[in-house]
C-alpha cells in the first residue's frame, strides 16, 4: 500500500521500549522509516525491538537537557520526531510531594522542550520535518488525582501549537496525538470499576489498543498530512466529545 508511506525517512521515537511507544516504532518501521528506539529503562526490550524492525536503540534520560540533546545527536539526520516518553505519579494535590510534581513535569513536558529544541534547527535548515508529541485526553479534560500529569499533558498541547507557528514557514510540522484510555501497563492496574466507568463514557465501548495510536502517529508523519500542523488528534473512542 502506498498510503502514508515513510520510505527514505529517519525517525526517533522516545519512550519506545514498550506500550504505545513500541507500537509507534513498529508502525513507522512498517511504513518504511528507519527508526531509532529511544529509551530510558528496558534496555533488553529496546534492543530486541530495534533488531526486529531493523533500526537502532539509544539510551537516554530525556528529562535531562544534556541527555536529550545527546539522544537527538546520536539519532542522526532526523525527518521525524515522536515524543512519547512519559510517566505518572498520581495523588491528590493536597498530599502531592514536590518530587512527584517535578518528576512528572520534567519527564513528560520538559523532555518535549529539550528534544524539540535539539531537532528544530536541523529540520528548519532542511525545510522539512514532522514532529508528533503524545499528550493525553487527561490534558484536555483533566482527571481526579492527576493534577501533575494533566498539567504536563496540557502543556504539551500549548507548546506544540506555539511550535507549529514558529516552524511552519520553514516547512516543519508539529502536531499532537491525545490518546484516551489505551490498553497498556498503566491501565492494566486500574480497578475493575474504574475501567468500567471509562468504558461507560467511551462511545465506542472499548479500550484503545497501542496500534490505534500508532496508526494516527504514522498518518501525521506522512505526506498525506502535509497540510496539517498545530492540530490535536484525539484517539479516544469518542471519550473527549
Amino acid at each position: 500500500m502506498s498510503f502514508a508511506r515513510l520510505e527514505g525517512t529517519r525517525a526517533l521515537v522516545t519512550g519506545a521500549s514498550k506500550g504505545i511507544g513500541r507500537a509507534i516504532a513498529e508502525e513507522l518501521a512498517r511504513a518504511g522509516a528507519d527508526v531509532v528506539v529511544g529509551y530510558r529503562t528496558g534496555a533488553e526490550e529496546a534492543e530486541e525491538l530495534a533488531r526486529e524492525i531493523g533500526g537502532s536503540a539509544v539510551q537516554a534520560d530525556v528529562s535531562s537537557a544534556e541527555e536529550a540533546a545527546r539522544l537527538v545527536e546520536e539519532a542522526g539526520d532526523l525527518d521525524i520526531l515522536v515524543n512519547n516518553a512519559g510517566l505518572t505519579r498520581d495523588g491528590l494535590l493536597a498530599r502531592m510531594s514536590d518530587d512527584d510534581w517535578r518528576t512528572v513535569i520534567e519527564t513528560n513536558l520538559s523532555s518535549v522542550f529539550y528534544t524539540c529544541r535539539a531537532v528544530c534547527r536541523p529540520m528548519m535548515k532542511k525545510r522539512a520535518g514532522a514532529i508528533v508529541n503524545v499528550s493525553s485526553i487527561v490534558g484536555v479534560h483533566g482527571n481526579w488525582g492527576q493534577t501533575n500529569y494533566a498539567a504536563s499533558k496540557a502543556g504539551i498541547i500549548g507548546f506544540t501549537k506555539s511550535l507549529a507557528r514558529e516552524l511552519g514557514s520553514r516547512g516543519v510540522r508539529a502536531n499532537v496525538v491525545a490518546p484516551g484510555y489505551v490498553r497498556t501497563q498503566l491501565t492494566d492496574v486500574l480497578p475493575e470499576e474504574g475501567t468500567a466507568a471509562m468504558l461507560g463514557n467511551t462511545p465506542l465501548g472499548r479500550l484503545g489498543e497501542p496500534s490505534d495510536v500508532a496508526g494516527a502517529v504514522r498518518f501525521l508523519c506522512s505526506d498525506e498530512a502535509s497540510f496539517i500542523t498545530g492540530d490535536v488528534l484525539l484517539v479516544d473512542g469518542g471519550l473527549g466529545m
